[in-house]
């Protein structure tokens, strides 16, 4: 009875323990599961960017400035009083748009009274001619007597001279009928010239005359300047010039920050004594942007990084990256979803980068937001950064 009691007493028991068990590891995985969730849940957010190769150069800021291709005063090509000017200072205006008119009316009239003139002398090379006509006429018959009792030979020398005294009249009324109309050119070459156009695309920068005013022939009418086609000037150390060859590009920087490219065109072999440089022209490089965007003010300064050195290939890391601590230099990089902090010696600058001497390689993801709060270790979910536009 009592083995009989104890057998039936201990299967409950063994019965309860089960369930016990599975309850407990149920429990356990419940409480693993939050675990990995919260870990999850308290990820650190962060902001990363490659470690990466990059060429570079040694280069020095030199000021230089804008310099159009076309600029300067467009002058009358006649003469007389200014009937209007069509443009304001700060209009854009385009190549064979009106600028300025002046009073046609005297140049009118005399392109009126040189066609008649002109008139003139054409009847008078006609009444010439035809005069050559008959007097030719008459030294043919004269000659056509010669056999016969008729015939004098004086009369016939008289004719000849005649007939060479009016070819002499022809080429004279010829001679006048040229000019006459060299004249009559001249006089509509004035009149057309009464109205004053734009010679280039271009802004109007300063009013030289106002309506009422007398121009003489080259007095100024309106300052412009073509500011589509502009290139850079910079005055270079001559020593410095060695790297600046034809199609080298350099970069350029405006006094607003703003960053663009640009290509030397020449070197210009002018040397100034004084400051023992010489001017460099480049043209810039405008992609990916409007007209209006990449016009430029004359003699607006920039500042041309000319390369005092060859190139090289190097592996850099942004600066935001670095974190500095008693004396040391720090990166954190994510590597298998966590934060590891590495040590590293740094060299020169690179715009925004450092170059990386020692402790990291290619490809690290560097951690350049939300680098300085985080714990050794500790789990991050990471973000790339937006590439920045290159200049």
């Amino acid at each position: 009875m009592t083995t009989l009691r104890t057998h039936s007493i201990g299967k409950p028991v063994r019965i309860r323990l089960a369930r016990g068990m599975a309850v407990l590891a149920l429990a356990v995985f419940a409480a693993a599961g939050a675990s990995v969730a919260a870990e999850k849940k308290k990820a650190a957010k962060v902001v990363v960017e490659t470690v990466h190769t990059q060429m570079m150069s040694q280069t020095m800021p030199v000021i230089g400035r804008i310099v159009p291709h076309q600029a300067g005063l467009v002058a009358a090509l006649t003469k007389g009083p200014v009937q209007e000017v069509v443009v304001k200072i700060g209009d854009r205006v385009k190549k064979g748009d009106v600028i300025a008119r002046m009073v046609p009316d005297w140049h009118r009239v005399t392109r009126d009274l040189q066609l008649a003139e002109l008139r003139e002398k054409k009847a008078a090379l006609g009444t010439a001619r035809a005069q050559l006509k008959l007097t030719e006429g008459e030294l043919r018959r004269l000659s056509d007597l010669r056999k016969s009792a008729a015939f004098s030979q004086a009369r016939y020398d008289d004719k000849q001279n005649e007939v060479a005294k009016v070819k002499s009249q022809v080429s004279e009324a010829a001679g006048t009928v040229a000019r006459a109309k060299a004249t009559l050119r001249q006089a509509q070459i004035d009149l057309r010239n009464t109205v004053i156009y734009a010679p280039y695309n271009g802004v109007v920068l300063i009013r030289n005359t106002v309506a009422g005013a007398y121009l003489d022939v080259g007095d100024p009418v309106v300052a412009m300047y073509n500011d589509d086609e502009v290139e850079i000037e910079a005055d270079v150390p001559s020593d410095r010039l060695s790297g600046l060859t034809a199609g080298r590009e350099v970069g350029v920087q405006l006094a607003d920050g703003r960053k663009f490219r640009a290509t030397v065109r020449t070197v210009v072999p002018s040397e100034n004594a004084m400051t023992r440089t010489q001017p460099v022209r480049l043209v810039p490089i405008i992609e990916g942007i409007s007209r209006e965007e990449a016009r430029r003010a004359a003699n607006q300064s920039v500042t041309v990084m000319v390369p005092i050195a060859e190139g090289r290939e190097v592996l850099t890391v942004s600066k935001d990256a670095v974190i500095a601590k008693n004396g040391r230099k720090f990166v954190v990089v994510v590597e298998d979803g966590k934060a590891r902090r590495r040590s590293v010696e740094l060299g020169d600058a690179v715009g925004g980068r450092f170059v990386v001497r020692h402790g990291l390689k290619a490809g690290d993801l560097a951690i350049i937001r939300g680098n300085e709060r985080l714990r050794p270790d500790q789990a991050v979910r990471h973000e790339m950064a937006k590439p920045e536009p290159t200049g």
